[in-house]
């Protein structure tokens, strides 16, 4: 399939299911929403979507005119500069 004919990313969902503390974390933005999880991991919820979108903007481009592999890859490149442990 090429990527004229791969069907595009039109929003990002992220859930955290790690939540011990009985908080309700909810995070909306234009192409996201991130529900869920301890206090850290939704920090690194909300980082990763923000660097996401700032990788986007430098390549010009919006979520929806994304391909699902250019967003994997996009995708790889923010986590392996957040040195995530």
């Amino acid at each position: 399939m090429n990527d004229e004919n791969e069907e595009k990313i039109t929003s990002i969902l992220g859930v955290g299911f790690d939540c011990k503390d009985g908080q309700t974390r909810l995070t909306r933005g234009p192409n996201f929403a991130l529900v869920g999880g301890s206090e850290e991991t939704h920090e690194v919820m909300q980082e990763t979507i923000c660097k996401v979108n700032e990788n986007l903007n430098k390549r010009g481009k919006e979520l929806n005119e994304t391909t699902r592999s250019e967003f994997i890859e996009v995708l790889h490149e923010v986590v392996d500069s957040m040195n995530l442990e």
